[in-house]
């Protein structure tokens, strides 16, 4: 959709395996860039082309002139007999390499893969992998699909389509760069030599790429099945063993009894003796968020695996570390959040203006916080008793395990803070204000900080021993299935 002034049929294209490319290409719409994942780079490519020319106008004589006087295409006539990946590696070395779900949709659609037949029938079966491949990628694009699936944050396919063929393969993180197109190349070949052709050596394994896509689509349509796998994955589970789980089970019963089982080794441990830095609370933190979902049976409610890994969840206090110290880098910033607590307010002068409003006994801690933020360096001795006053106020100086899982919690890097200081009302404000704009947060964590669990709920600006304790048991009640047996023998736990 290049702009008006510098459009000119100069040449014209058109991609065999998509007959309606030419038509798309003369008039690129945005409207329609989501059809296909050729017309999504089709329209990305076409933005970036048009926004060079308008960034540079003066250069439009110039390029058209070297396009049309300068440039030459190579075109590399390809023998019926020659070894495709070794003409791969002769011509590609040192230009930019293809991806590996390139090269095997090449391999897949190339129409002299065909042999003999029928003109009308290669272009039909072409058709059928091209849309079939189509949707594929389109669904793994959806990223509440893929990280259900994919268990990194990391940018790791242009193509997600090639997670499957990575896995088809048996791809590791050792392998060659183009493990998994070699690995296509050679059971192309053994297939081909075996079902006597290419067009069958083409369905059959187009017919094992559908039928991974098939089960992932069905893990992901059925709400127990969704919930379980996208724990296992999120806890370390590979999708690679949850296929041979799957393989090994008798039907659809047995597959989530042996899921379970699975389950109960990510969380075989005493939740009593977990401490703060234990990586095995997070997987408990997790599995108690998605059993409270799974709850209730009539809910369509679903746990959102794709949120949860893109915005940072982790591990923290719901009740801050008393003894933890605020560096003097991030004291500015404890200063400004918790005025912003006290007054509402965001900006300097409408801090001072909320202040004055006050009466006496409220304005005290606002106003030596005040003091704080104006201040150029502030102290440490100055810092500490505003600090004491505060934690004095939010009645953080009770009787409670810090470190305990009963005083934690999963939350975000941005509600959390980076000083890892946060009073428990300050996090409690964060919490329900994402909740309020319909950011997510996790349901356990949003009950935490609503008392939830708490049989009294007299301060709800304030997260006691009690509080701690009713939230432990409902830990234990929701994962008592999961969790072994805790047996008292002689004074003593045993397993």
């Amino acid at each position: 959709r290049l702009t008006e002034p510098y459009r000119k049929p100069l040449f014209h294209l058109e991609y065999e395996t998509r007959p309606d490319s030419a038509a798309y290409l003369k008039h690129v719409d945005g409207a329609y860039k989501d059809r296909n994942i050729d017309y999504y780079y089709m329209h990305q490519a076409s933005e970036t082309v048009d926004e060079w020319f308008r960034k540079y106008p003066n250069h439009v004589g110039d390029f058209e002139s070297t396009l049309l006087n300068a440039t030459k295409v190579i075109w590399y006539e390809v023998g019926e007999s020659e070894e495709q990946v070794e003409i791969f590696t002769r011509l590609n070395i040192g230009k930019i390499p293809l991806t590996n779900s390139e090269l095997i949709k090449a391999l897949l659609l190339k129409s002299s893969n065909f042999g003999q037949e029928d003109k009308d029938r290669v272009r039909l079966k072409q058709l059928q992998v091209a849309s079939e491949w189509d949707r594929i990628e389109y669904t793994l694009r959806d990223d509440a699909f893929w990280y259900f699936l994919y268990n990194s944050t990391a940018p790791g396919y242009d193509n997600r389509i090639e997670y499957i063929f990575d896995l088809m393969s048996g791809k590791t993180g050792t392998s060659p760069e183009k493990h998994s197109f070699y690995w296509f190349s050679e059971e192309f070949e053994k297939l081909k030599k075996e079902q006597g052709g290419a067009a069958q050596a083409i369905d059959s394994i187009w017919l094992t790429v559908k039928k991974y896509f098939l089960t992932f689509e069905e893990w992901y349509n059925d709400r127990y099945l969704y919930h379980n796998i996208g724990f296992l994955i999120c806890s370390g589970t590979s999708v690679y063993q949850l296929l041979k789980i799957k393989e090994a089970s008798t039907d659809k019963q047995d597959f989530k009894r042996r899921l379970l089982l699975e389950v109960k080794t990510r969380v075989n441990c005493n939740i009593e003796e977990l401490e703060y830095g234990d990586k095995r609370i997070k997987t408990l933190l997790l599995l108690f968020n998605i059993k409270t979902i799974l709850s209730d049976s009539k809910s369509n409610m679903r746990f959102p695996f794709d949120l949860f890994k893109k915005e940072n969840w982790d591990v923290e206090h719901v009740r801050s570390q008393k003894d933890k110290e605020i560096t003097v880098g991030f004291r500015k910033v404890w200063v400004k959040d918790m005025l912003e607590y006290f007054t509402g307010k965001t900006q300097l002068e409408e801090v001072e203006a909320a202040i004055e409003e006050m009466n006496p006994e409220e304005r005290e801690i606002p106003e030596a916080l005040y003091q704080l933020w104006q201040a150029d360096k502030i102290e440490t001795e100055q810092f500490q008793k505003v600090f004491v006053s505060v934690a004095r106020e939010f009645e953080e100086d009770s009787e409670l395990d810090i470190a305990s899982i009963s005083n934690l919690a999963l939350l975000d890097a941005t509600t959390n803070r980076s000083y890892k200081n946060a009073f428990f009302p300050v996090k409690r404000r964060h919490i329900l204000d994402n909740d309020k704009r319909g950011v997510f947060v996790p349901i356990c964590t949003k009950n935490v900080f609503m008392k939830a669990y708490s049989k009294k709920i007299d301060k709800m600006m304030h997260w006691g021993k009690s509080d701690a304790e009713e939230y432990l048991k409902a830990i234990q009640e929701t994962l008592k299935p999961y969790l072994p047996i805790q047996e008292e023998k002689h004074g003593k736990r045993t397993k």
